[in-house]
């Protein structure tokens, strides 16, 4: 993975505010995914990051967008406890050294040095490769790591919206439903996000590529 400049605030942070605002209990979030209270906590504080597959499912039962967890809070004042501090106009980020509001415009031209990144666990890293205010898109450059997996265990992920997908390097496994699919560079993927899915690299190279998924609401 190359270096970036562009650091996201703790992907943690992005979601304990939309739980808060969505007037969600801990344990309440934790039953609707499907996972513990400790690893909502352990995420929410940075001690863990989520999957691929629980973050889908924490942006589900939160009604919220991936783009938004991108974008962090609507305005107003940050969440108790943040380490924020005051914010005006919601959370900004920092790009090329500006501060740009939530749900800011990414592009048009999104240079390699530029792009933000989330990193989930699994070995799994997201860059964010641009953006339209008020879209429900995720235009990711996509990585996983050798032994990567967008799903704990065996487990396979399902959300709304279509899903496209093309490899660039390396290898990655697909499954989808009851079928096996091993992708290589070149290859191209499109089906329903809800379709039961997981990507797993089982490779000793990194698997690269670039994904859009169009989010329903």
């Amino acid at each position: 993975m190359r270096d970036v400049t562009t650091a996201l605030p703790p992907v943690g942070e992005r979601i304990r505010e939309a739980r808060l605002r969505h007037g969600m209990s801990l344990r309440a979030l934790a039953r609707a995914v499907g996972v513990s209270a400790s690893l909502i906590s352990q995420i929410e504080t940075g001690k863990s990051r989520p999957s691929v597959s629980t973050l889908y499912a924490i942006t589900r039962a939160l009604e919220i967008s991936v783009e938004d967890v991108f974008d962090g809070a609507e305005a107003g004042a940050p969440a108790a406890g943040s380490d924020l501090g005051p914010l005006t106009g919601g959370l900004l980020q920092a790009v090329h050294g500006v501060s740009q509001p939530a749900g800011h415009r990414i592009g048009p031209v999104v240079r390699p040095e530029a792009r933000e990144v989330l990193r989930l666990d699994s070995g799994v890293t997201w860059e964010r490769l641009g953006h339209l205010p008020g879209t429900r898109i995720d235009f990711l450059l996509v990585t996983y790591a050798p032994g990567g997996s967008s799903s704990n265990g065996d487990q396979l992920m399902r959300h709304s919206g279509l899903e496209y997908g093309f490899l660039l390097e390396g290898e990655l496994a697909l499954t989808l439903g009851f079928e096996e699919h091993l992708l290589r560079p070149g290859d191209a993927v499109s089906f329903p996000s809800s379709t039961p899915h997981r990507y797993r690299n089982d490779g000793v190279t990194p698997a690269v590529g670039v994904w859009y998924v169009h989010e329903e609401p």
